[in-house]
C-alpha cells in the first residue's frame, strides 16, 4: 500500500504556484516595458515599414526634412509643456507664434531692423504676452484656458491692423498710402533655411537646444521640481515656502518666448509676414505633449516625450505623403494617434500604476 507523507503536499503545491507567479511577474515586466517604449516601438515599425514601402523615406535629406517640419511644433509643444506642469494651459501659443512672424516682418520691412535687433525684440515680444497671461491667471484669477483663449483672439486681430489685414512683403502698401522699402535680412533667413555643413538645418539645432535646456531645468533643478509640484498641488507647494505666483508666471513667459522663436524660425523660413501662418500650430502642438504623456510611461508632462510626440507625428505625415496618401486625411491620422497615445497612458496603464 502506497503512502503520502503530509510534508510532501504544501512543497508539491508550492511548485506550481511559484511557477505562476514568475510567470506573472515575466508579463507584468514585458507589459511594463511595452509601455514604457511604446512610442519608441511604434516609430521604428513606422520608420522600418515606410522604409520598405519608399526606400528613399530613409534618406538623410529626407529625415533632416521631417525635423526641419517638426522644429517649430516641437519648440511650441516644448512651451505647452511647461505650463502643463504647473497645473496650466496655453492656448495662445499658435496665436503668438503667428504674431511674431507678423512682427518680425513689419520690424524689417516697415521699420528696416536688422537681424540683430529683430530677434531680441521679437522675443521680448513673446516673453511680454506670457507676462500679461500670468498677470491674468495669477493676479486676476482668470482661469488659464479663459484667458488666453482671450489672448489668442486679441493676438489674432491685433496682428491684422497695422497692414489692414495684408500679409508683409518687400514694397507692401502701408493703411497712410506709402510703400515699405525694407527687405528681409539675409542674416535672418538663415535661421530657417541655413543647414550646417549642408546637412543640419538651424532649425533643428534650435529644437535640440530648447529641449535639452528645457531637460536640465524641468528635470534636473530645484526650479523644475518646484514647477511640478506647483502642478500636482499648489496649495502645498505654497505652504512649503514655494512661490507659487513666481513659478506660474515663469511657466507662461518660458511658452510665450519660446511661441515666439517658433514664429522666427517661421518667418525665416517662409520670408514673408503671412496672415495665414501659425494656422495648425497650437493644436499640432497640444498633440505632441499629450503624446509624450506616454513615453517611458512617465503619464506626466516631459520635455524629451513632447519631442518625442512631435517626431512621431512628423514621421507619420511625411511617411503618407510620400506615399501618396490623400492629404485630407492628416487631421484623422492624428487624431487616431492622439486617441492610441492616451488610451495606451491612461486606460492599459492603469494595470500597473
Amino acid at each position: 500500500m502506497t503512502t503520502i507523507d503530509d510534508d510532501t503536499l504544501p512543497q508539491a503545491s508550492a511548485r506550481p504556484k511559484a511557477s505562476l507567479q514568475a510567470d506573472n511577474g515575466r508579463l507584468a515586466a514585458f507589459g511594463a516595458f511595452v509601455r514604457a517604449g511604446a512610442v519608441f516601438i511604434l516609430l521604428t515599425a513606422l520608420v522600418i515599414g515606410f522604409t520598405i514601402a519608399e526606400p528613399a523615406f530613409i534618406n538623410i535629406a529626407n529625415l533632416m526634412s521631417i525635423l526641419q517640419a517638426v522644429s517649430v511644433v516641437a519648440i511650441l509643444g516644448a512651451g505647452v509643456t511647461v505650463t502643463l506642469a504647473v497645473g496650466g494651459f496655453d492656448l495662445s501659443i499658435g496665436a503668438v507664434a503667428a504674431s511674431s512672424v507678423m512682427a518680425a516682418s513689419y520690424a524689417m520691412i516697415v521699420w528696416h531692423l536688422d537681424a540683430y535687433a529683430t530677434v531680441p525684440l521679437v522675443l521680448a515680444f513673446g516673453a511680454l504676452i506670457g507676462l500679461v497671461n500670468a498677470f491674468l491667471i495669477v493676479r486676476l484669477k482668470v482661469p488659464d484656458l479663459l484667458a488666453t483663449l482671450a489672448m489668442m483672439f486679441l493676438l489674432s486681430g491685433l496682428q491684422l491692423i497695422p497692414t489692414a489685414g495684408r500679409s508683409i512683403s518687400a514694397g507692401l502698401t502701408l493703411p497712410d498710402g506709402s510703400k515699405a522699402t525694407g527687405a528681409y535680412d539675409p542674416a535672418f533667413l538663415l535661421i530657417g533655411r541655413y543647414s550646417i555643413l549642408g546637412t543640419l538645418p538651424v532649425a533643428v539645432v534650435l529644437m535640440a537646444v530648447v529641449a535639452v535646456a528645457l531637460f536640465i531645468l524641468t528635470e534636473r533643478t530645484r526650479i523644475g521640481r518646484l514647477l511640478f509640484a506647483t502642478g500636482g498641488n499648489e496649495v502645498a507647494t505654497r505652504l512649503a515656502g514655494a512661490s507659487t505666483v513666481r513659478l506660474k508666471t515663469l511657466a507662461y513667459v518660458i511658452s510665450g518666448t519660446l511661441a515666439a522663436l517658433g514664429g522666427i524660425v517661421i518667418a525665416a523660413r517662409v520670408g514673408r509676414g503671412d496672415v495665414s501662418s501659425g494656422g495648425s500650430l497650437l493644436m499640432d502642438s497640444v498633440a505632441a505633449a499629450l503624446i509624450g504623456f506616454a513615453v517611458l510611461n512617465l503619464r506626466r508632462p516631459n520635455v524629451l516625450g513632447t519631442i518625442a510626440g512631435a517626431v512621431f507625428v512628423g514621421v507619420l505625415l511625411n511617411g503618407l505623403t510620400m506615399l501618396n496618401a490623400p492629404y485630407y486625411t492628416q487631421d484623422f491620422v492624428k487624431g487616431a494617434v492622439l486617441v492610441g497615445a492616451l488610451a495606451l497612458t491612461y486606460g492599459l496603464g492603469r494595470s500597473n500604476p
